[in-house]
């Protein structure tokens, strides 16, 4: 059977069950299963299970619980509104100063939580009342929170990062250092934006009312509110850029951190550290188990020549080996509207980067060019899932339509940002290889 009429079977059924509405997991396990039963035979399925244990076995997996846990017991310390208040004192002064001052709250909290919901739940319920009751409009609000959430794919410690160093061997502290300058740059283009619109058009972000500005005695105050975080983020963080510690031994450390955190904050209590047990179990075990699925699906499809198959299409496409980087940018892209981020991942990453590889580009910079893409698919119609997290807790009179439209700036800026980062590489690589160099 010729790979392109495996390649025609293999996706089409895979298509086919999401569109049935089964779970990406089975979707893509089932067809794998199915897949190497029927070309290969039922002794085939041994393989199914030696490929499910190496991956089970893998340490760098123990890092996801952890960072989870961390970001679920952060998120109910109430760092975050203390974090918001704190902006909201020093910079509601400005035109489109909260809508600033929610990029920068999710900001500090990707760098606490390394997943994209917890920012952008958070922030909608403790931001957005306050932007909407200072007469900000609707659709700048939306979109600052449903951006800024998104950083949680990219700054670290990120989920995806982990997953994608796993699969393409490549050093995960190395990823993190690329992410940190990425999403610097897209919190610049985000910053710029907002003030510029609202310089141009203050009535869609006006200045809080001098009554209710802080004075510089209140402002002073409100920084210890960045004390505990940002030790957080030092520790971990430089634990594994110092080489102290491995990611997975720093996500020990951040997960202690966070219940010592919510200890300072006198959040920590029985039902909060059950209730950030569960959540980790429950997005811990989605997580892993697409990761065992996709493996499957894709050590079945390399092993029938899948790398040659894409290799060749490729090939085809003008501009030689640039013209290869942007099809695959266009193939992230189009595959974030309706795909989830690990498995786009997993499907794509373990033929994408060795031919990105030979062609002599760096595996750092394509990795967090993915991430960016990531990012980028957590606000793209249809099946963003940031919009369906904003949705799950805005007022009622906020529609669907209203997210989307919300979005679209921040999307054009992340765009941006990726053509930036392909056009100078340094944007990503220049802060891993001179301090890991």
């Amino acid at each position: 059977m010729s790979i392109e009429l495996v390649t025609l079977l293999l996706f089409g059924s895979f298509i086919l069950l999401m569109l049935a509405g089964v779970p990406l997991v089975f979707a893509l396990g089932g067809s794998a299963v199915v897949g190497t039963y029927f070309l290969w035979g039922p002794n085939a399925l041994y393989a199914v299970g030696i490929r499910t244990f190496s991956q089970a076995t893998s340490f760098v997996l123990i890092a996801i619980p952890m960072f989870i846990f961390m970001g679920s017991m952060l998120e109910r310390s109430g760092i975050a509104r203390d974090l918001y208040d704190m902006m909201q004192k020093w910079l509601g002064g400005l035109n489109g100063g909260l809508a600033v001052g929610t990029v920068l709250v999710c900001t500090i909290f990707a760098a606490l939580v390394g997943v994209s919901g917890a920012a952008t739940v958070t922030m909608a319920l403790v931001a957005l009342p306050s932007m909407l009751g200072h007469n900000y409009s609707k659709g700048l609000s939306l979109g600052c929170i449903a951006g800024g959430g998104a950083l949680g794919v990219l700054i670290p410690p990120s989920v995806v990062m982990i997953v994608l160093g796993l699969y393409t061997n490549t050093s995960v502290g190395m990823l993190f250092l690329g992410g940190i300058t990425a999403g610097l740059v897209i919190v610049a283009l985000f910053t710029i934006y907002i003030l510029i619109v609202c310089a141009l058009r203050p009535e869609l972000g006006p200045a809080v009312p001098k009554i209710e500005r802080a004075s510089w005695e209140e402002r002073l105050a409100s920084l210890k509110s960045v004390l505990l975080p940002i030790g957080l983020i030092v520790v971990v963080l430089g634990s594994i850029v110092g080489g102290l510690a491995t990611p997975s031994e720093a996500a020990g450390l951040g997960a202690l951190g966070a219940i010592l955190c919510a200890y300072a904050k006198k959040a920590l209590n029985w039902p909060a550290l059950l209730e950030s047990c569960k959540i980790t179990l429950r997005l811990s075990c989605m997580v892993i188990w697409i990761i065992f699925a996709a493996s499957i699906f894709t050590s079945l499809y390399a092993a029938l020549g899948a790398d040659q198959l894409v290799r060749d299409a490729l090939s085809w496409l003008p501009g030689g080996k640039w013209g290869v980087l942007i099809g695959m940018q266009i193939i992230w892209i189009i595959m974030g509207c309706f795909l989830d981020p690990i498995g786009i991942m997993i499907l794509t990453a373990p033929l994408f980067f060795p031919i990105a590889t030979s062609l002599g580009f760096d595996p750092v910079w394509l990795g967090v060019l993915f991430v960016v893409n990531m990012e980028m698919a957590f606000l793209t119609p249809p099946f963003g899932f940031n919009l369906f997290y904003l949705r799950s807790v805005v007022p009622k009179d906020v529609t669907m339509g209203d997210i989307y439209l919300s979005v679209a700036p921040f999307v054009a800026l992340q765009a941006l940002a990726l053509v930036l980062m392909i056009i100078f590489p340094e944007l990503i690589t220049w802060l891993p290889y001179t301090v890991l160099r």
